[in-house]
């Protein structure tokens, strides 16, 4: 049995070392080229595209993969492993059991999506980790700024730890009540170390994205009775938290008719569709639709991991945070966002899902639900410059102009 790989993946693997971060967009095939490095990285050989023999590692080593939970629950890295002989020396398992291997020795690890970022119990893990076996990083987008580069600068032994990192090349903002990074200084350097590490797979994608926006209408007397009264038109009582406060100024927009109207048009015109959604509410307003049109439907939430459905018709409903990453669908060609998420990266795991390399659609149709409501024009605007919506931020600006 030989290995298929696309040229962009062959000039990847030929740039990767120990200790790199494999960085490709999402669908590029990084899985399979972890995995053929991972092989010859162990003294092994492969079939690729019909060429050379297969021959067996020399080094041969425990290869471990710290992945999504939904990638480990669906078995998609052992199914992507077969070719290649690792059985049974492979664990699949999730970041959030990371703290489970700091004790492995002389192994080999693959640490897929990215989630190293701060200081905090995973990134610690993964330093202990990384002192004692081989490893590789996988990741559709390694940093937004510098300071997410700070756990693979220290693994790799660029500096002792993040208080070395910050003092080099941090300047902070003066007078602020928190403490934020105003710049970097020395980013020479900075650019230098990140050449060092970072292996890129691009690739030229053959299919063509559409991205679609609906504009939806929203109450807006609702909405200045929450954003200007603080006052919670659902239960009848003040707002007294800020993270209450968004909720429901989110609440009023995404719960308007208009939506479901834009849905249930999309879904008249299109057999097989999935939605991203982000509460709970929606998902209940998203069923009922289902329901009202006889349309199977199946979800993959923080409750329920249901599989895609197989029938000729069907609706994927899936909540962002628990599955815009993980898994893949090359069987429907369409993607509704019935609400915009807080982050950009979040945003293009999710359009991902169905831009796979062995996709047979050309043609990719992605539905962004929006209204001009402020809420919804100030996380469009972060996502245009691919950041980070931040609410503390939303609401300084907004209470002090």
């Amino acid at each position: 049995m030989g290995i298929e790989l696309y040229p962009h993946q062959i000039d990847a693997i030929k740039r990767m070392h120990n200790r790199c971060i494999l960085c490709g967009g999402v669908g590029s095939g990084k899985s399979r080229a972890a995995l053929t490095y991972f092989v010859y990285s162990c003294g092994g050989k492969l079939c690729i595209n019909g060429k050379g023999k297969y021959k067996e590692m020399t080094d041969r080593r425990t290869l471990y993969i710290i992945t999504t939970a939904k990638k480990r629950d669906t078995g998609e890295w052992i199914q992507e492993s077969i070719p290649f002989y690792i059985a049974p020396d492979i664990v699949v398992d999730s970041w959030n059991n990371i703290k489970k291997y700091v004790n492995v020795y002389g192994a080999f690890f693959i640490f897929d999506e990215q989630r190293l970022i701060g200081s905090g119990a995973w990134v610690k893990a993964f330093y202990k980790i990384a002192r004692k076996n081989k490893w590789i990083l996988l990741s559709a987008t390694p940093g937004d700024a510098w300071i997410d580069y700070v756990p693979v600068f220290v693994a790799n032994g660029f500096y002792k730890n993040k208080t070395e990192f910050l003092a080099m090349h941090a300047v902070f903002k003066p007078y602020s009540r928190y403490k934020q990074i105003d710049r970097y200084v020395d980013i020479d350097i900075l650019e230098e170390l990140r050449d060092k590490i970072l292996v890129t797979m691009p690739y030229e994608r053959n299919t063509i994205r559409h991205n679609i926006d609906i504009l939806c209408e929203y109450d807006k007397q609702k909405y200045k009775m929450v954003w200007r009264d603080r006052w919670n038109p659902y239960e009848d009582e003040p707002i007294r938290e800020t993270g209450a406060l968004f909720y429901l100024m989110r609440r009023v927009v995404n719960e308007d008719d208009s939506r479901i109207r834009a849905v249930r048009k999309i879904l008249e015109d299109n057999e097989r569709v999935i939605i991203f959604y982000n509460f709970n509410y929606e998902l209940e307003a998203l069923r009922a639709v289902c329901s009202d049109m006889d349309i199977p439907y199946r979800e993959w939430n923080g409750i329920l991991h249901q599989d895609i459905p197989t029938s000729r018709t069907w609706v994927y409903l899936v909540q962002y945070t628990a599955g815009a990453e993980g898994w893949n669908c090359v069987s429907t060609d369409t993607v509704i966002f019935f609400s915009q998420n807080y982050s950009y990266k979040i945003l293009e795991q999710a359009s991902g899902r169905i831009d796979r390399l062995n996709t047979k659609y050309v043609d990719l149709y992605y539905y962004h639900l929006k209204s001009r409501a402020p809420i919804d024009l100030a996380i469009n605007q972060a996502i245009k410059k691919k950041k980070k919506f931040n609410e503390a931020s939303y609401f300084r600006k907004r209470t002090t102009s």
